[in-house]
């Protein structure tokens, strides 16, 4: 038989042929991490000084205390909903601080803490919570949707995955322009499942745009296990099908998601094109405060993960390096419940509602006659009945 034949099947299509052999999807993807086990790490591979770790630290732990203060608030009905990022706070906090003041970012839903860490007033997020009159959006948004322009920091989109486009869009007209600048994206490892993060990690290939896609693999979208989402063994080597750069770090080592991010930044900035981290964490409580994960995922799953919680591991670290005294997390820990309580007291005092005439502008720069006519309506309504629009004032 000719080799032609050999190639060949009976009905002379091309016949498949054994793939060459590979090493495993996982270990071709080690889980690079900082920060061992017994809380030491070779001082090789600690780029941060010790103001900087106790500073990330700090930030941390303020939003631990901050995501805890939400649920509250909302199983008190004070806040319709919240969506927060306990356990995750290392994936978080590790990437934002790893960019530079000029880098956009663009969220997923948890990244509350890079917001903040991008100047986002404590009070000015909860009264997005809140969406009074001190909301920056308005009461345009539901809760847990802010943006902050001044920081650079997109607006969060409930659709899965819509963010990645626009930071792809975002970084390619700013190398357009020649700006210094680079995306960062963050998303779950449902969303790799989406049309977005195909769409936005192949152009970002093909045109090697300075992005570095952020994927929190915390292990479920919502109640939906990961290995129902993905046959992939890992989302890193989803970074070949596009030509990247994949990487697979420990999300709950801070040090080793700040390494990691501040290398893909500085690929970017090469021109050697974006990168796709996979950040596995794991999501310690519910997704949101609209469910209820003991419905689906046995507590033995869950207290494997509560060992290594981020906040831990670093507060351990940091104690052995003689950065922190033993005390010093029971102390930040308590300043940050004042912070969060005294941004709860100033957010309660703003007016329930943003003004009226804010429901029809945003949209364009000047309302056009139709707002303006729906406007006038709407007024009228309330003079005849204030209870409409919930009784609004004017």
């Amino acid at each position: 038989m000719s080799p032609l034949a050999r190639r060949r099947g009976a009905n002379g299509s091309a016949a498949p042929t054994a793939p060459p052999a590979a090493v495993p999807e996982a270990e071709a993807y080690p889980l690079a991490r900082v920060l061992r086990d017994d809380a030491t790490a070779d001082p090789a591979e600690v780029t941060l000084s010790d103001a900087e770790l106790v500073a990330l630290y700090r930030w941390m732990v303020l939003n631990r205390q901050l995501d805890e203060r939400m649920v509250g608030l909302q199983r008190q009905g004070r806040i319709g909903f919240y969506i927060g990022s306990i356990g995750e706070e290392a994936a978080v906090f590790g990437t934002a601080s790893a960019m530079a003041e000029q880098d956009w970012i663009f969220p997923c839903y948890r990244e509350h803490g890079a917001a903040l860490l991008r100047g986002l007033p404590l009070a000015t997020f909860v009264c997005d919570l809140l969406g009074n009159a001190g909301d920056a959006m308005l009461g345009h948004q539901m809760p847990c949707h802010e943006a902050w322009r001044p920081g650079r920091f997109a607006s969060i989109s409930s659709p899965i995955g819509t963010q990645i486009p626009q930071a792809v869009g975002a970084a390619w007209a700013a190398r357009i322009r020649r700006e210094e600048m680079v995306s960062l994206v963050y998303f779950g490892e449902g969303a790799t499942s989406s049309n977005d993060f195909h769409t936005g990690l192949n152009i970002a290939g093909v045109h090697k745009v300075p992005v570095v896609f952020a994927c929190r693999n915390n292990g479920w979208a919502i109640s939906v296990p990961r290995e129902r989402q993905t046959a992939a063994a890992t989302i890193a080597q989803k970074a070949v099908a596009y030509g990247l750069h994949g990487e697979r770090v420990d999300g709950n080592d801070v040090l080793a998601v700040h390494a990691a991010t501040r290398r893909a930044r500085e690929r970017a900035l090469r021109g050697e094109g974006p990168s796709l981290l996979e950040l596995v964490t794991y999501r310690l409580e519910g997704h949101s405060t609209s469910d209820d994960p003991r419905a689906y995922r046995p507590p033995e799953e869950v207290e494997p993960w509560r060992k290594k919680d981020p906040l831990l591991r670093l507060e351990a670290f940091l104690v052995k390096r003689g950065a922190l005294d033993a005390a010093a997390g029971a102390r930040l820990a308590a300043e940050a419940r004042e912070q969060v309580q005294r941004a709860v007291q100033e957010a309660e005092a703003h007016p329930a509602k943003p003004p009226l005439e804010t429901m029809f502008e945003g949209v364009y720069a000047e309302p056009l006659r139709p707002q303006r006519e729906q406007l006038e309506e709407l007024r009228r309504a309330l003079a005849d009945d204030p209870r409409v629009a919930g009784g609004r004032g004017t």
